[in-house]
C-alpha cells in the first residue's frame, strides 16, 4: 500500500505539473492584456505600459511560469489584478460559501439518490421503478440554469417563499441565529438546483449497480438460506454494489466543491464558481491559475480517496 501511495502521489505531481503548464501557456498566448479594459481611457499609454512591466507581462512565457511556480512553492499565489489583494485571501473569502452549498447539495443528493436507487432496484418494473426512471432522466436532461430560473420564477417571484439571489438579505444586518437562518433560507434554492443533476446520476448508477449484483449466485444463495430481504439487500447486495457508487461520488465532489459556475451565477452566490467566471472575464491571470491549481488538486485527491476506499470495501482489492 505504501508503494502504491508513493507511486500515485508521484503521478499526481506529474499530472499537476502538466496541467499547470498547458493552461499557463494558453492563458499567456491569448491576445490582449488585463489592463486595457479596466483602465480609464484618460490614462496615458506610458502608465499602462509601466503597470504591465511591473507584473512581468512582457517576460517570456517560460520565465513567467518559473516565477509563478517558484512563488507557489513559497505559498504565494500572486496578487489579484481585479480585487487588488492577495489571491489566497480572495479564495479564502469565497471558498467557505462554496463548501457550504456544495456540502448541502452532496448530502441532499446522496440521502435521496441511494435509498431511491436501492428501492428502485429491489422493486424492479414496479410503478416506483418507472417513476424513478422517468424522474431521473428528467433530472439529467434539464440544464441547471433552466431549472434554477424555473425555481426563481415559481418560488421567488410568484409565491415569494424564498429570496431571489445572494447569500444574505441586503441591509438587514442580522446577527447570531437570525444571520444563520437568513443564510440557510438563501441556501435552499441553489442547493436544490446543484443537487438535482447529482441526484439523478447517482440514482441511476445505484440502481444499475444493485441490479447487476442481484444476478450473482451469492445473492440467490443468501435468499435460499432464508435470510430476510432487508439483510440480503443491505448487507450482501449493497455492500458489493458500492464501488461504482463511490466512483460516481468521487467524480461529483470536484464538480461541486470547485464551484458550480452556472448555479452560483444564477443565484448570485458568492462562491468559487462565480469567482472563476469573473476571473476569466477580467483576465485575472494569478487568480485563474490559483483556482485551476486548487481544482486540479481536489480532483486528484478525490480519485486517490476513491481508490483507497475500494480496498476498504472489497478486501480482494490489493494495491502493490
Amino acid at each position: 500500500m505504501t508503494r502504491y501511495l508513493i507511486r500515485r502521489l508521484a503521478q499526481s505531481i506529474l499530472i499537476l505539473f502538466c496541467v499547470t503548464v498547458i493552461v499557463f501557456l494558453f492563458i499567456n498566448l491569448a491576445p490582449g492584456d488585463p489592463y486595457t479594459q479596466r483602465l480609464d481611457p484618460s490614462v496615458s499609454a506610458e502608465v499602462r505600459e509601466e503597470m504591465l512591466q511591473k507584473m512581468g507581462y512582457y517576460d517570456p512565457v517560460p520565465i513567467k511560469y518559473f516565477k509563478w511556480i517558484r512563488d507557489v512553492f513559497r505559498g504565494d499565489f500572486g496578487y489579484s489584478i481585479k480585487y487588488k489583494k492577495p489571491v489566497w485571501d480572495v479564495i479564502c473569502e469565497r471558498l467557505p460559501n462554496t463548501v457550504l452549498m456544495g456540502a448541502g447539495a452532496l448530502i441532499l443528493s446522496t440521502a435521496i439518490a441511494i435509498p431511491a436507487g436501492k428501492t428502485s432496484a429491489t422493486k424492479r418494473n414496479s410503478v416506483f421503478d418507472y417513476m424513478g426512471t422517468v424522474l431521473s432522466f428528467i433530472g439529467i436532461s434539464i440544464p441547471a440554469f433552466f431549472f434554477g430560473l424555473l425555481l426563481i420564477k415559481w418560488l421567488s417571484f410568484d409565491l415569494k417563499i424564498f429570496p431571489i439571489s445572494g447569500m444574505v438579505t441586503v441591509g438587514a444586518g442580522y446577527q447570531g441565529w437570525d444571520f444563520i437562518k437568513d443564510v440557510a433560507w438563501h441556501l435552499v434554492l441553489p442547493t436544490v438546483v446543484l443537487a438535482l443533476l447529482q441526484t439523478a446520476t447517482l440514482m441511476r448508477y445505484t440502481r444499475s449497480s444493485m441490479l447487476e449484483v442481484f444476478d450473482h449466485d451469492y445473492i440467490r444463495t443468501a435468499r435460499a438460506k432464508g435470510l430476510s430481504e432487508a439483510v440480503v439487500v443491505n448487507k450482501h447486495a449493497f455492500k458489493n454494489a458500492l464501488i461504482p457508487i463511490i466512483t460516481v461520488l468521487s467524480m461529483q465532489i470536484p464538480t461541486i466543491f470547485s464551484g458550480a459556475v452556472l448555479t452560483e451565477t444564477i443565484f448570485v452566490w458568492p462562491g468559487i464558481g462565480r469567482l472563476s467566471y469573473t476571473a476569466i472575464l477580467d483576465r485575472d491571470y494569478p487568480l485563474i491559475m490559483a483556482l485551476l491549481l486548487m481544482t486540479t488538486v481536489i480532483i486528484l485527491l478525490s480519485n486517490l480517496i476513491a481508490d483507497l476506499l475500494y480496498a476498504v470495501i472489497d478486501p480482494r482489492i490489493r494495491y502493490e
